[in-house]
């Protein structure tokens, strides 16, 4: 990376401040960012079975799937708060608080009793705390972008910014590598019990590192300029989303940008585990080593894709990756399978599951709240089969009889739980899962994943190839967007969609696709949900989406 010493009033001082050492700063502020969305993810089946144990192994998991959700779904107001102060103040003072109030929400995640010691306050506290990550993490990336690209000379931007997005990588390969060496040092009981909480705790050297190299930097040269001139805006708000010159670019970068990124980025790092895992039978340990494997080979190509980019412009990059991963997204997901567990592959071709129950007798079983009850027939086999990870076809029968699965040529009645305990309603859901898995036993479905027939190079290849998309896409994202508006309103203004866009629909792309297959029964329905925003996005950066490179920033 340049060396050379930035335009900042510390150089001017004799203190010079070198490229490199900005990057760094801001990239390291970003890789804490991934560091504690992957811990999160990673970890979810445990924090399910910690913090929402009481609603049982599907609805559990989607809670815990919701509530990674929810500390992205308070992004977009992060944005606003923060973007307004680095639009107001400058850019360095509102990162420092946005790293700061990150840091304190991760390190006290690991602190929190579990619902079997508190109750119900147990995931109340955790939402708590998860709403003032995503309130904190709104403020996070742009900051970081636009301090270096409002630094970097614009025939590199895109190589210097991608330093930024390369810690994505750093921050996925250090949640991984922990979770791992903590799971074998410690034995998967003793880890499931309280280990889980050692990731969280060596969040604070991260934070320590980021908060201590911040402190070096100054403010950037384009708002120190606009500042001294004292045209900051005073109203960061009014003049992005009242003035339609400014509104009209906050709706390209979300619908041309930020739709693909939110959805696939999310499909890729977070959901494939769940799927692998769920699903495909992979133990944790397993997938978690695949993705770490394509997030080291992502590394260096987000440079690659930054650099690509100063030579031949940001859009037709971004618009090949995103297209990629659209195109390869359910084949790619499909190839997983067949290599992970061909035996369950060929079962369910073989012999299909159906879940043949009467109209009206079965709901979403989406209730992160845990007050709904699921207790039709119809229920109580779906969630059976999700538990199993059992894909299964839906047929109708008569209303008022009970719902009945039916794997090859046997035939598991469900019961019908209303009206009784809760005890007697989970004796009643055992005792069917009981059945249905002695069935799905005899018709050749798998309980794991046999590490002799699985093809691991074929997964992880599948994985680099979305990889590859992704980091196309992402790669020359932060020099785009900072070049895409103006220095008056561009924290606000570039924070906003990209939160948006990474926060409710990337957020809540998990717990949607998880729900949606539990809900039809098709393992690969989920993937509905990237494709369409990833197509939305495709036609619109196509259609709208300018060529940024090499604009002034000033």
């Amino acid at each position: 990376m340049t060396d050379i010493a930035a335009e900042t009033p510390a150089a001017a001082e004799g203190r010079p401040v070198s490229l490199r050492a900005i990057a760094a700063a801001s990239a390291a502020g970003t890789a804490f960012e991934w560091y504690d969305f992957f811990i999160f993810g990673s970890l979810v089946q445990i924090i399910s079975k910690s913090f929402f144990a009481q609603l049982g192994p599907t609805a559990g998991l989607i809670a815990a799937l919701a509530l990674f959700g929810v500390g992205f779904a308070f992004r977009p107001l992060g944005a606003l708060i923060f973007g307004r102060l680095g639009d107001s103040i400058g850019r360095k003072a509102a990162f420092f608080i946005c790293v700061s109030m990150m840091g304190l929400g991760t390190f006290c995640i690991g602190l929190l009793p579990t619902s079997a010691q508190i109750g119900l306050f147990a995931p109340v506290l955790l939402i708590g705390l998860r709403i003032i990550q995503g309130t904190a993490l709104g403020g996070q990336y742009g900051g970081a972008a636009i301090y270096v690209a409002e630094h970097a000379p614009p025939d590199h931007r895109g190589r210097l910014t991608a330093w930024v997005q390369t810690s994505a990588a750093l921050g996925l390969i250090s949640a991984l590598v922990v979770i791992f060496v903590t799971r074998k040092a410690m034995g998967e009981t003793a880890f499931t019990a309280w280990g889980w909480r050692i990731p969280f705790f060596a969040s604070i050297g991260l934070v320590a590192i980021s908060l201590w190299m911040r402190l070096r930097l100054t403010e950037s040269p384009s708002f120190a300029k606009l500042k001294a001139a004292g045209e900051a805006s005073p109203a960061p708000f009014a003049e992005t989303f009242g003035q339609w010159k400014n509104l009209k670019l906050v709706l390209i970068a979300f619908f041309g940008l930020m739709c693909a990124q939110g959805a696939y980025w999310y499909t890729v790092y977070f959901y494939a585990p769940v799927f692998m895992q769920k699903f495909l039978k992979v133990e944790g340990d397993y997938a978690n080593l695949l993705i770490m494997g394509a997030a080291i080979a992502s590394a260096p190509l987000y440079l690659v894709f930054g650099i690509l980019s100063d030579k031949i412009g940001r859009k037709p990059v971004m618009w090949a990756g995103m297209t990629l991963g659209l195109v390869t997204l359910v084949p790619g997901f499909m190839l997983i399978s067949s290599a992970a567990n061909p035996a369950y592959v060929q079962a369910a071709a073989r012999t299909p599951v159906i879940v043949a129950a009467a109209p009206g007798d079965c709901s979403t079983q989406f209730d992160p709240l845990g007050k709904a009850k699921f207790v039709s027939s119809c229920d109580i086999a779906k969630a059976a089969l999700a538990n199993d990870g059992v894909g299964y076809r839906n047929a109708l029968i008569p209303a008022g009889q009970t719902a009945v699965v039916r794997v090859g040529g046997i035939e598991v009645p469900s019961v019908d739980a209303r009206g009784l305990a809760a005890p007697q309603v989970q004796a009643a859901g055992a005792k069917v899962q009981k059945a249905i898995a002695a069935a799905l036993a005899k018709a050749g479905y798998p309980s794991t994943s046999d590490p002799a027939r699985r093809n691991g190079w074929v997964m992880l290849g599948v994985l680099i190839v979305f990889t590859i998309a992704a980091t196309a896409l992402y790669g020359p994202m932060a020099a785009a967007l900072t070049e895409l508006f103006p220095t008056r309103v561009r924290y606000t203004a570039m924070s906003f969609p990209y939160h948006l866009g990474t926060g409710w629909i990337g957020g809540f792309q998990p717990v949607t696709s998880f729900s949606i297959v539990v809900s039809t029964g098709d393992i690969y329905a989920g993937l509905w949900y990237p494709a369409i925003f990833t197509a939305i996005s495709v036609v619109a950066c196509l259609i709208l989406l300018p060529e940024t490179r090499g604009r002034s920033l000033d």
